[in-house]
């Protein structure tokens, strides 16, 4: 039966951390890969686990692959530290792992909770995340922000569901939406060099995604919180674009210092 290896991520994750490792405890090998906690997720991790390494942060894909670089299983599975494995995914992923199918990877269904209530609409769900591999076919796509994994191989999709415990507050999510917008400017950036950021796209991007996220992918549904989560996704997007523009006018006048757009330089901030 060919080995399964999970690897989790954290940093200061101890509200999270028990629940996401009771879900996997089933594994052949549980691998956390954490930047430095300054809470109790050290301590709970090593109830479900002695193989704990810890690195400075340097990004969610290197910070990952430093775990499979020391994983043993012929598969790998990688979470966050705030979602948990279902019965059901279990059980798909156990059958996937140990079948003669001639898949190198697999998808999962992901199942979102925002302010204590699952999200079914508004682009939040279905949400299908590339999760599961042959640890000897998958190869790094590689972003500053919401980067993956995939495999060159043919690729499959498991019943069963994953369970994403994400924004506990609006201020949580505001400040996770501070790091991600700066980092996305490095992925806008690379994708296309030549991006600007006119008033009519600060404008016309925003309102879009509001709209976009309110009716044509029926956020409504969701009530109130769908129409928060519709403005917040709007904020979000005038943020990034603000960002660009920022970039672009500081690179133009040659006037103060420029904003962080990499985790490198992310991480330096926090430290100071």
């Amino acid at each position: 039966m060919p080995d399964l290896s999970v690897i989790v991520i954290t940093y200061n994750e101890e509200r999270n951390i028990e629940r996401c490792l009771e879900s996997v405890r089933w594994a052949d090998e549980i691998i956390v890969v954490d930047s430095f906690s300054r809470d109790r997720t050290i301590e709970i991790a090593r109830r479900f686990t002695e193989k704990i390494i810890q690195h400075e942060y340097g990004g969610d894909i290197p910070q990952r692959e430093r775990g499979f670089a020391t994983a043993k299983g012929d598969w790998l599975l990688y979470i966050d530290a705030d979602e948990e494995v279902t019965p059901d995914l279990r059980d798909a992923i156990v059958k996937a792992a140990t079948s003669d199918s001639t898949k190198d990877g697999f998808y999962v269904l992901r199942k979102v909770q925002i302010l204590g209530q699952w999200v079914f609409h508004g682009g939040w769900y279905p949400d299908y995340t590339f999760r599961l591999f042959r640890k000897d076919r998958y190869r790094a796509e590689h972003a500053e922000v919401h980067g993956g994994f995939t495999v060159d191989g043919e690729k499959g999709t498991l019943a069963g569901c994953l369970l994403h415990y994400t924004y506990d507050s609006i201020e949580q999510y505001l400040d996770k939406m501070n790091a991600y917008t700066s980092l996305a400017v490095s992925n806008k950036l690379k994708d296309n060099p030549q991006l600007r950021a006119s008033p009519l796209r600060l404008v016309s991007s925003p309102l879009s995604h509001l709209l976009r996220k309110f009716f044509s992918n029926k956020g409504y549904k969701d009530g109130t919180l769908g129409f928060v989560l519709a403005c917040l996704n709007a904020i979000y997007t005038l943020a990034l674009y603000s960002k660009v523009w920022e970039y672009r006018w500081r690179q133009r006048e040659g006037k103060g210092v420029f904003p962080p757009i990499t985790n490198k330089e992310l991480s330096a901030i926090h430290r100071i």
